[in-house]
């Protein structure tokens, strides 16, 4: 085998000669971090029981590779931080022999996870908007804020596409689907980059098809779900989005642990795909080829079979890859494998232009939470609320909801609104004596503001999780007292237990938190209309919430409310009047949601997994063969409560005359077009989905594949003729021969409201 694997492109001749020059010391000091504010507060896994016996100022004197979250490990002042960190780029600069400054990285999932600054919708909730454009816009807000704070490449987005929402980091993913996962992700990485931040994608892969929803846990995925589901979002990012950095997966898959993999971090890749940027470790990833995989036999094995794969850096702190110098000493390590991952460190930071970088001026003010980025959160939060259920109780009539009974753990917490990566969530649960430095209006809150005259009562009725039950006959009492009641449940992010989901909180149990059922149940049997609003970082068992939906064989006939049969039902079953869903909202997640109810806003979020009938039932996914859904050879079913897709509208929306071409090549594009009437009296915007299914495949196809989608904002009785240009690539899979092609063949195609919902069809050819 090559020594000096493909991928390894020519760099300047300025880093070629900086390379030429380098000490072993030195080369081993550019691909290290470190971790200067580690405690004993766990924000990543095993960090208290891995935190570094190096000191700071050792491990620098060659020079460092990254400085690790020197914002976003503990609550510090953005300006003070800032002046000590241009302090120390200069001391780097003046006092290394080779002056070259480290790269600052820190999280930016939902925002740059730093004190005081702007905390967005977790990833979940930009797969609900289906609307890359404002992604993008917001990827630019953040990484806007991260370079006025000298930060050159930020952990995100995530592109693990959701398999199983058992899985604790579901909320850090953007969809089921790999096509919305990849056009969404691929928004936020040019956003980001656009401000000359680099994005990193992670988790390169696997990571989110762990067994059972484990985190950390073996992955037994094939060959197809790897190429097919697994992989594409990431090639989109990295081809059309151009990102500059990648992260491994911290899984094995097939025995094999992607850390070391070279098929997956330089065949694939490199190889395959020409990626020239940096890959940089998750946390701690390379010793625990040693100490959690035991593939290794210690760590300086662990670094040797890490970089050889493909891994340029070690994070947060040096722990394995303090072994490499001395493995090129004595011959373990091929010195050309060493200096293929400096030059590539070295490249970044030429790119980024930190070799030319003048750190004489820090900044002096910041404004981490502009009006501008809190605007950013609300369209983007309000886009991502989904209506799964209404009898017409919403939008709520000022002059019928005088008394409003605000109930439940989710109402009046700011906490409640972000996801496990936001700075609230991650690092100031530690700190809780600090306050959050930015205004988190809650529900609560927010519906007093936009209701002034009504009377407003508020209470708990349960915490999220525990079995405390001794709120309830409080909420009962508050619910009967009022013309509606707005519950408002859900889950309560955090990291390896301190949660109910985010990471390490992983769940065999679908089911609402706590006795969150119980107090819902309790508020809608007084007999008031119930508004329930679940504020979640993964999709729940809801159907003892939901009426059953309209239309024969569980199809819709289009995106209205329930109909009337079924709302009647609904209130003899005893069931909220309406059923919303959020996915951890954000700052401007209180004003969204009232300005929702208020009709103010219409609903237009559609949902980005499918709405789960039972933890039994997974893993699901709607990209499903005939054999993976609801058939007479099986009694278990697995068909979603709602299925990917659904989402209602205080309209309703028609759509028809779906025309394709009669026959298409591979290798083409088609158009397709559609014809969408607002067919209520409220304006508000269709997310218009095109699917397909191939009717006949080498290997079993989904019964359903999204094929491209767009929002559309019609006046009422307004209609708009929708057009898609489809790559006939998207229709590839791997065939028999482990080659993705497309296959000829019939394909149908159709839009509806969900990915169930055929309401208008064509067929084509494929020649």
């Amino acid at each position: 085998m090559m020594l000096q694997p493909a991928g390894s492109a020519p760099h300047s001749p300025r880093v070629e000669a900086l390379l030429a020059r380098m000490t072993l010391e030195e080369k081993q000091a550019q691909l290290v971090g470190f971790w200067v504010d580690q405690g004993i507060e766990v924000v990543a896994p095993m960090s208290g029981e891995k935190k570094s016996s190096t000191r700071y100022e050792d491990a620098s004197v060659h020079g460092i590779g990254h400085l690790t979250r020197v914002y976003g490990t503990r609550p510090v002042d953005p300006v003070e931080r800032a002046a000590w960190l241009w302090t120390e780029q200069r001391r780097l600069q003046q006092q290394t022999r080779l002056g070259i400054p480290a790269l600052v990285h820190e999280e930016c999932l939902t925002g740059l996870a730093a004190w005081k600054a702007a905390t967005f919708p977790t990833p979940l909730a930009w797969g609900a908007a289906f609307d890359p454009e404002l992604v993008e816009e917001v990827g630019l807000a953040i990484g806007s804020s991260m370079r006025s704070l000298g930060i050159h490449q930020g952990l995100a987005p995530v592109l693990d596409v959701i398999r199983d929402p058992r899985w604790g980091r579901v909320d850090e993913c953007i969809a089921e689907d790999p096509l919305v996962v990849g056009r969404v992700g691929t928004a936020y990485v040019r956003g980001l980059q656009s401000e000359g931040v680099h994005a990193t994608l992670k988790h390169f892969i696997g990571y989110s098809a762990s067994k059972a929803g484990r985190n950390h846990a073996p992955v037994s995925a094939g060959l197809r779900e790897i190429e097919d589901v697994l992989l594409p979002p990431f090639e989109m990012a990295i081809h059309e989005g151009g990102a500059r950095s990648v992260m491994n997966s911290y899984v094995d898959i097939d025995g094999v642990p992607v850390t070391a993999d070279v098929r997956y971090l330089t065949g694939i890749l490199r190889d395959r795909w020409g990626f020239d940027g940096v890959v940089v470790s998750d946390y701690f990833a390379v010793d625990f080829l040693h100490s959690m995989h035991r593939a290794a036999a210690d760590s300086a094995d662990a670094a040797r079979l890490a970089l050889t794969a493909g891994i340029d850096v070690e994070l947060p702190s040096p722990d394995a890859f303090v072994t490499l110098a001395e493995q090129v000493r004595d011959g373990r390590l091929p010195a050309e494998i060493l200096d293929r991952a400096v030059g590539r460190v070295l490249a970044q930071k030429e790119e980024l232009g930190l070799l030319d970088a003048d750190f004489s001026t820090p900044p002096t003010a910041v404004d981490l939470d502009p009006a501008e980025h809190r605007t950013l959160a609300r369209r983007l939060a309000e886009e991502s609320i989904v209506l799964l259920s209404n009898d017409g109780a919403l939008p709520l009539a000022p002059t019928t909801t005088s008394r409003i009974a605000v109930i439940g753990p989710n109402a009046d917490s700011a906490e409640a609104l972000m996801g496990c990566y936001s700075f609230v969530n991650h690092v100031l649960a530690h700190h809780p004596d600090t306050p959050a430095g930015i205004d988190l209006p809650t529900v609560t809150a927010s519906l007093r503001h936009e209701f002034p005259a009504a009377e407003i009562t508020s209470t708990i009725g349960c915490e999220v999780d525990g079995s405390d039950r001794s709120g309830i006959p409080a909420a009962v009492e508050a619910a009967t007292a009022a013309d509606v009641a707005i519950v408002v449940v859900g889950d309560r992010a955090g990291l390896f237990g301190r949660g109910t989901v985010g990471e390490g909180n992983d769940v065999d149990d679908l089911e609402l938190p706590g006795v969150q059922r119980e107090l819902v149940e309790a508020v809608v049997a007084t007999g008031t209309p119930v508004i329930l609003i679940a504020m979640t970082g993964r999709p729940y068992v809801l159907d003892w919430a939901l009426p059953a939906r309209a239309g024969a064989a569980g199809t819709m006939t289009g995106l209205g409310a329930v109909d009337a049969s079924a709302s009647a039902n609904a209130v003899s079953a005893g069931i909220p009047a309406a059923v919303l869903q959020t996915f951890f909202p954000g700052e401007e997640g209180g004003p969204a949601l009232a300005r929702l109810l208020s009709g103010r806003v219409a609903p237009s979020g559609r949902l980005p997994v499918s709405l789960p009938r039972s933890a039994g039932a997974q893993p699901y996914s709607y990209l499903h063969p005939v054999l993976g859904g609801r058939t007479d050879v099986t009694s278990a079913d697995s068909t979603p409560v709602r299925p990917f897709g659904f989402g209602l509208s205080y309209t309703t929306f028609a759509h028809d005359a779906l025309t394709v071409p009669e026959s298409v090549a591979a290798g083409e594009t088609f158009r397709a077009t559609v014809r969408v009437r607002n067919t209520g009296a409220v304006a508000a915007t269709d997310v218009v989905q095109l699917y397909a299914h191939d009717e006949v495949g080498s290997v079993t196809r989904p019964l359903a594949q999204l094929l491209d989608f767009r929002r559309v904002t019609l006046a009422p009785g307004a209609d708009a003729l929708v057009g898609f240009d489809v790559p006939i690539d998207r229709l590839a899979f791997t065939g028999l021969d482990g080659v993705k092609r497309v296959e000829p063949g019939a394909i149908r195609l159709w839009v509806g409201g969900a990915c169930d919902d055929e309401e208008t069809v064509a067929r084509l050819e494929i020649v």
